[in-house]
């Protein structure tokens, strides 16, 4: 058997993984791995986490028995790719897990945004049952822009025509097909009073949205983000939001989130050396931007989704374990 650590399970997510799981020897904890925890996990062979344990190079050549990293998602932009494969570290993800997850949240967002919800229910909380200033919008007859046109975004397309919207497709797959007419990129921007993310964090997606498309954007369009903070460049949306370019965004995910977890070491050095100060400023400033909504990277977070994820883990690091690896997604 192997030294397998779980981390940044919840009471009821060990319970759950040890029900799924009960021949697997496992050692779990609610905390995420870094720098300041590692010394404690050294003999560690396997490791599964979520996107808040940022496996940087230091962090991992610390770590001399690791031979797995089962990531309890999809995206792996928290894991450093080049040192696991020269070390021979594998890494396994798990490809599908919240079509209907994610794509439900896209539209919590949505709607919190169009209708005001959280401004409202501040006020009637405080005794106040006017609703001046909070005239929403429709969502029937709008038109939606998926950039991505994967599981999720398919799933956000069958959604929307459910609200009477008119949706707009973009994928770098040119086979992509689902309910939605496929348009070029800039014909999306153009065209659409709502653009949601559906992307991977790759270099080539970084700062996808930026201020050039911005600029091709419709004047008051609402931004949703449940993908990766990576895609937008965050200065431009808060530039877009401030000009009023931007009505409105909704964000699940931001570039530097995993900062804003260690926020209380801002002014310390390393800090300074792992995060972008600038980026991390902008962060901040979009928590309390009165048109902004920022969940905590949730969106895949319900107990279907997290079984499913659990599942899928588990199996991952047992067909690891036997030889017959599944869901590796580096060349370890």
């Amino acid at each position: 058997m192997m030294n397998i650590t779980y981390f940044e399970l919840e009471e009821w997510e060990e319970h759950l993984l040890r029900r799924l799981f009960p021949d697997q020897d496992m050692y779990t904890v609610q905390e995420s791995l870094n720098a300041d925890n590692v010394a404690a996990y050294l003999k560690t062979e396997v490791i599964s986490c979520s996107v808040y344990s940022n496996l940087t190079a230091p962090i991992l050549d610390q770590m001399t028995d690791l031979k797995l990293i089962a990531t309890r998602s999809t995206g792996t932009d928290h894991i450093d790719f080049d040192y696991c494969r020269d070390r021979g570290i594998a890494v396994a993800n798990v490809p599908t897990y919240g079509e209907h997850t994610v794509a439900e949240h896209v539209f919590a967002l949505l709607l919190a945004l169009s209708r005001h919800i959280p401004q409202a229910a501040q006020r009637t909380r405080e005794g106040d049952f006017s609703f001046a200033d909070f005239c929403g919008f429709d969502l029937h007859g709008k038109t939606l822009g998926l950039l991505g046109t994967g599981m999720i975004g398919q799933r956000v397309a069958q959604i929307a025509h459910g609200f009477g919207m008119n949706v707009l497709g973009y994928d770098t797959d040119t086979d992509a097909a689902g309910d939605f007419l496929k348009v070029d990129f800039h014909k999306l921007l153009f065209d659409s009073d709502i653009i949601s993310l559906h992307v991977p964090s790759t270099p080539e997606t970084r700062n996808l949205l930026s201020d050039a498309e911005f600029k091709m954007m419709k004047d008051g369009v609402i931004i949703i983000n449940t993908a990766r903070g990576s895609i937008i460049d965050i200065n431009a949306l808060l530039r877009g939001l401030n000009s009023g370019k931007v009505a409105a965004a909704g964000l699940d995910v931001l570039p530097e989130e995993i900062a804003l977890h260690e926020g209380a070491k801002l002014l310390d050095g390393s800090f300074a050396r792992q995060h972008n100060l600038e980026t991390v400023i902008a962060d901040y400033t979009l928590l309390h931007h009165k048109n902004v909504i920022i969940t905590p990277h949730s969106a895949f977070y319900t107990k279907e989704a997290v079984e499913r994820i659990l599942k899928t883990t588990g199996d991952n690091i047992l067909s690891f374990m036997k030889g017959s690896a599944r869901n590796i997604v580096n060349c370890a």
